[in-house]
């Protein structure tokens, strides 16, 4: 018997439990009051520019931002019920850390089909950062 998951299995099980946006879809969702977090590194956001308006966390601190109940939480997403929208490079750890935040009881999680790339291709807004 198999013990193990294989990081296909991991990711299609944290997408079954999630929301999946297009980047349109994120842009509209955000203009509704959602919040996108920027989970990339910040020599990405640095090179690459970043999303308006967005939440920049390291991805290995994330949770620890988002529990309500933990003593270094990020009021901005520290709230179950708030409309998050996750975004890394390409769309694929973004995925398994909503699938983690779900399992922590975020009720409206969901993460950026494509990610940041995605965002850039389509011609979406930019701005660079410091």
């Amino acid at each position: 018997m198999r013990t193990h998951l294989s990081v296909e299995e991991l990711l299609s099980a944290a997408r079954r439990n999630i929301e999946r946006y297009t980047p349109a879809q994120a842009r509209a969702a955000q203009a509704d009051g959602a919040i996108i977090v920027d989970v990339r590194c910040r020599s990405d956001r640095q090179q690459e520019g970043a999303v308006p308006g967005t939440i920049p966390l390291a991805l290995s601190v994330l949770p620890w931002r988002a529990d309500p109940e933990s003593s270094t939480r990020d009021d901005r997403i520290a709230n179950r019920d708030a409309r998050l929208i996750l975004m890394c490079n390409d769309g694929y750890s973004s995925s398994l850390a909503a699938g983690d935040l779900f399992k922590m009881g975020f009720t409206d999680v969901g993460d950026m089909d494509g990610g940041f790339q995605a965002w850039a291709a389509a011609g979406l807004p930019l701005e660079s950062t410091d």
